[in-house]
């Protein structure tokens, strides 16, 4: 048993002391994403471009620790701003199709780097 750092070049480098994600035999605790292009490690304008960015690297990260958006089971959703909510959660609903995981949406003050939407999630390993 124990930890598993996962890491991929295909979502942005983490910005900060903390990993892409952490996997464990049952599952993967993956760190916020924020809506950054990984390549040029600039975030995305505007709501709806951030939030179809942060499911892509959240995918990206999912695949380098062998599991995949159907195996999400939780995400908590950041926003700055609560009037955002029916934009990015039909873009979520995109995503999660079949049967959505379980999900908290809260406001805070401000992200890093002036995002305007983050996104963590825990998924099945």
């Amino acid at each position: 048993m124990g930890k598993n750092v996962i890491s991929t070049q295909s979502a942005p480098a983490a910005v900060g002391p903390y990993s892409q994600a952490i996997g464990t035999e049952q599952f993967l605790f993956l760190s916020g994403q924020l809506g950054l292009d990984p390549q040029s490690g600039k975030l995305k304008e505007g709501l709806e471009a951030q939030t179809r960015q942060i499911l892509t690297n959240l995918r990206s990260v999912l695949e380098a620790g062998g599991s995949s958006m159907e195996q999400i089971v939780k995400t908590t959703i950041f926003l700055t701003n609560m009037a955002d909510f029916a934009t990015v959660n039909s873009i979520y609903a995109e995503a999660f199709s079949g049967e959505p995981p379980a999900r908290s949406t809260v406001q805070v003050a401000a992200l890093p780097l002036g995002g305007l939407v983050e996104i963590e999630a825990i998924a099945l390993a």
